[in-house]
Order: structure tokens, then C-alpha cells, then sequence
């Protein structure tokens, strides 16, 4: 006797294999800030993911990107998605502090690890499933200090978003100044929309501080030393690494000239001694970024991207040992292998992560530069 299936049962079996087929692959949930304050930032980091990978070992790879317009909820709403219906198997994103933190609560609940592209310190009850590749608030804001102790700064003024980022960054910085014996005479903060921040400068500049240190992203980063600029004053100014890309020089233009800054060794890879772990990394990625999309386009944000990526490959080649993609046996070995990540070399550091420390960072993660002739100058 001949047995016939019948059409409908040929396409349930189709589609099974579909699903199957589409669950073997790893799936990589982004949301970035490509559009609103951090479209700067968000820019290049989605260029950079363009860049990346499509497979591993025998996986396939596939990156599912969204905007979330530089707005937390929109975070929210992505990051569900991504781990709802794209089945993502790890998150990276977002852009900044705020938008970033926002994914935290999301990454805990649905057990998905996620790799945050802006410097995160999540409380310690959700740091389980988040990491920050990005330099911490302290390692720059040491950085800073240092410098100005070289430079024999006794006060400082400051100015930093009214967000996460810019409170972060004052908790570092200030005992760090405090102990180093430089008077902070002055402290303003500025919203990341701002159009003028000219009250604040008048009192920064009336409590004439030898440097100031200024504490934004992107373009609005530029805002205040604009105005600094135009109400003539002539003492040094520090900016921290979320001024370290392109739009931010374009925007402040001559304004911004002998700005001094932290930043990640990628920016000014080729300026580096041979000697430096991240210089070959550093540069392959900045050669595949510029050959894509022009001379001088690389961003400290793409290479934050990039490592993120760096970090997800080598944990998924040891996850795909243990575990299937789409499972949560996946998801959990992903997170394992990122928590236990030893001596990656990437464009921003060398990476030693454990279960105390998820951005795995050290000095060798920073360089200070100055703004000169609208480039990076890296200060020896």
C-alpha cells in the first residue's frame, strides 16, 4: 500500500525545519542610538556592526539592529523585542549611560547577557548579566586628574550632563581631585538638549579655575567649550571620552583646539608605540572601518562596538561546544565564557573579566590626546 502525505502535513514539516534551521543560527538583538542627542555615537556603532562576522565555526550569525532614537523607554522596548520575538541570544547596546542602564532590568529578567557600549556600573544584583566593555568613569576620570597634576593644576571647575553619565563621572573625579589636592570651585550641570548653557559658564568663569573639565558625548559635548570659548576663557579644559569622535570636532571647530582628553587607543592607533598590545588590532579595525566608510570616519565608539564584538565572537566559539543557539543552556554558557574572558587583546585594552569586574579594563585602556589642527594628538 502507497502512503500519501498530504499537502498540509508537507508544509508543517517545512516550516518545523524552518524554525529549526532558524534557531541553529546565533542571534545578536542590537539597539543603539542612531537617531536623536547620540546619533553621533550610534552612527558609527551601527556602521561597525555591518562590519562584523556572519558566521562562527559552522554557525551562522545574524544581527537584528534597531534605533531606540536615544531614548531609555525605546531601549526598553527594543531589548523585549529582540529577546521575544527575534530570539536574540545576546544583546549589545545601547549608545549611552541612560539608554544602557535602561536594558539592565531586561538583560536580568530574560537571562540574556548583554554588552553595554557606554561605561556602565550596574548595582550589583543585575551585574550578573550585563557587561560594559567601555573604559569605566574611573579609569578616565584618573586619567584626567593625573594630567592635571603633571601640569601643576591646583583648581578646577566643573561641568557634566544631568544624567547618569555626568553623575558618574563627578563621583569619580571629585575624591580623585580631592585627594590630589585640586580645589574644585565650581560644579554645573547641563541637560543633553540643551541649546545654551551661558549661566553656567559665567559662573565657571567667574570662579576662575586654572581648568575645567567638561563631562559630555557627541556633539552637545561641544556646547560648553563653545561657549567657554566665546566668553574668553583662557585656562586648560579637559573633556572626558564621550567627546572622542568626529561630529564633536566638526561641531566645536577651532573652539575646541587644545582640548586635552582620555580616550581608548584606537583613535590614535597608528600614533601608538609598536609595543602596545591593542596597535595591530587597532589597526586592522580602523583599515576595514575607513576603507567602508572614508578616511578619518573611525569613531571611539565603533571601536567600542567592535570589541563588544571581539568579545561576543570568543565567548560563542566556547558556547557553541556546550549548547545549541536558542536555548537557555546558550544564553547561560555565553555568559560564562564572557565572565571568564582572559588577555583579549582589542582596539580599546587588553580584557581580564571575572565575576567582580565585567569591563576588564586596566590603564593600558587609555591614553590622553590633544585636540590640534582639528585631530588627535596623542600628549607622550
Amino acid at each position: 500500500m502507497k502512503l500519501v502525505t498530504p499537502i498540509s502535513a508537507l508544509a508543517g514539516l517545512a516550516l518545523a525545519f524552518s524554525v529549526a534551521a532558524v534557531r541553529a543560527e546565533i542571534t545578536v538583538g542590537v539597539t543603539i542610538s542612531a537617531t536623536g542627542p547620540a546619533a553621533s555615537l550610534g552612527i558609527p556603532e551601527k556602521n561597525t556592526i555591518a562590519l562584523m562576522p556572519t558566521s562562527i565555526g559552522a554557525e551562522k550569525v545574524r544581527y537584528v539592529v534597531l534605533d531606540d532614537g536615544s531614548d531609555p523607554s525605546t531601549a526598553v522596548k527594543n531589548a523585549r523585542k529582540l529577546v521575544s520575538e527575534e530570539k536574540a541570544d545576546i544583546l549589545i547596546g545601547s549608545s549611552t549611560v541612560p539608554t544602557s542602564l535602561a536594558l539592565i532590568e531586561v538583560a536580568a529578567e530574560t537571562h540574556t547577557a548583554m554588552l553595554a557600549l557606554a561605561p556602565l556600573a550596574p548595582p550589583a544584583d543585575k551585574r550578573v548579566w550585563a557587561f560594559a566593555p567601555p573604559q569605566t568613569n574611573a579609569l578616565m576620570a584618573s586619567a584626567v586628574i593625573e594630567h592635571m597634576v603633571k601640569s601643576g593644576v591646583k583648581s578646577m571647575g566643573f561641568i557634566g550632563y544631568n544624567d547618569a553619565f555626568g553623575e558618574g563621572f563627578w563621583r569619580e573625579v571629585e575624591p580623585l581631585a580631592q585627594k590630589a589636592g585640586i580645589k574644585i570651585v565650581a560644579s554645573e550641570r547641563y541637560n543633553r538638549t540643551d541649546t545654551s548653557v551661558t549661566g553656567q559658564v559665567l559662573k565657571l568663569v567667574a570662579a576662575a579655575p586654572e581648568a575645567i573639565l567638561i563631562v559630555g558625548s557627541g556633539t552637545p559635548a561641544a556646547l560648553p567649550q563653545i561657549t567657554l570659548a566665546e566668553r574668553g576663557y583662557k585656562g586648560k579644559i579637559y573633556q572626558s571620552h564621550g567627546a572622542a569622535n568626529r561630529d564633536f570636532l566638526r561641531v566645536g571647530g577651532k573652539n575646541v583646539e587644545g582640548a586635552l582628553i582620555p580616550v581608548g587607543p584606537m583613535l590614535v592607533a597608528e600614533q601608538l608605540p609598536d609595543t602596545h598590545p591593542s596597535k595591530k588590532v587597532a589597526l586592522d579595525y580602523v583599515k576595514a572601518y575607513e576603507a567602508a566608510y572614508g578616511a578619518d570616519s573611525r569613531s571611539t565608539f565603533g571601536g567600542h562596538t567592535w570589541d563588544a564584538g571581539l568579545l561576543f565572537q570568543q565567548a560563542a566559539a566556547v558556547a557553541l561546544k556546550k549548547a545549541k543557539p536558542g536555548t537557555p543552556e546558550f544564553r547561560q554558557a555565553l555568559r560564562d565564557a564572557l565572565e571568564n574572558t582572559k588577555n583579549l587583546a582589542a582596539t580599546h585594552g587588553v580584557f581580564n573579566m571575572s565575576a567582580a569586574d565585567h569591563t576588564g579594563l586596566d590603564v593600558r585602556s587609555r591614553v590622553m590626546v590633544r585636540i590640534e589642527g582639528g585631530n588627535w594628538k596623542l600628549v607622550k
